[in-house]
């Protein structure tokens, strides 16, 4: 399936990639900033989020959606950045077309196999406990609250509303999409095949199994040290877009020239 995206710029294309309780319009700020750097930005919703209605008993592969999505877009090679589920498909496209990618910036990211903390396990059983309930207000408070800081600014926190409503809102409607077997595999080994340059960051004051995740990732993908992005949670972009921003192109920067 097609996804729907919004662009801005021109020059290499840096494709941005949601986290789970998101959409595309989590990169709204971004976009205007990477146009001004001399950046395509591409802003996809990925499937079942946004405006990126899954059909009823399809099963969704987002990494081959996205493929097919920047060939209909005629972004033949790009860099992907990703926070939370944006990062986990970001891996999964670069293991699927590991010709195509030039870079991957990675935020928030923590493989499912990863024990969950208390803290990470309470802020899922709160939503889970709130939609059985049938209670909305609930489950997106406590999901405004699991995945942003303390220091998030008002707008920001009344937009990662909007956007987690409207994603439980859909989830209520017509359930979770299933996926079709995950690329990469279980295990770390169809990471380690990646050579592309890579980044790997996680907001300070995000849980402790997205520390934990990224060191962990950092480590397979050779990127270095984790960067930390100082008064953040775990949609450090939506938080930081400046800072956030700033780090990205930075990177971009100092890839090949194509």
């Amino acid at each position: 399936m097609l996804l729907p995206s919004d662009e801005a710029g021109r020059g290499r294309p840096v494709v941005l990639l949601h986290a789970r309780p998101t959409d595309r319009t989590m990169w709204d700020a971004h976009l205007p900033l990477l146009a001004d750097a001399g950046v395509r930005g591409i802003a996809l919703d990925l499937p079942g989020h946004g405006d990126a209605l899954v059909p009823d008993g399809h099963e969704a592969a987002p990494w081959a959606d996205v493929l097919d999505t920047l060939d209909h877009l005629g972004a033949d090679r790009f860099v992907l950045a990703g926070n939370s589920l944006g990062a986990l498909v970001a891996l999964q496209i670069a293991v699927t077309a590991p010709e195509r990618v030039e870079g991957l910036v990675l935020v928030g990211y923590r493989p499912h196999d990863q024990p969950a903390s208390p803290r990470l396990q309470a802020a899922w059983d709160a939503e889970r406990s709130a939609l059985g309930a049938g209670d909305l207000d609930t489950a997106v408070t406590a999901g405004v609250q699991a995945w942003t800081s303390a220091d998030a600014t008002g707008e920001v926190r009344e937009h990662a509303a909007r956007m987690l409503r409207r994603q439980l809102t859909a989830q209520l409607a017509h359930g979770v999409p299933s996926l079709a077997p995950d690329p990469l595999g279980e295990g770390a080994e169809a990471l380690r095949t990646l050579t592309a340059p890579a980044l790997v960051g996680v907001g300070a004051h995000d849980m402790p199994d997205f520390f934990e995740g990224g060191e962990a990732l950092a480590r397979t993908l050779n990127a270095g040290e984790t960067v930390v992005i100082p008064a953040a949670g775990h949609l450090a972009p939506l938080e930081q877009p400046t800072s956030f921003c700033a780090l990205l192109l930075d990177f971009v920067r100092r890839l090949p020239q194509q």
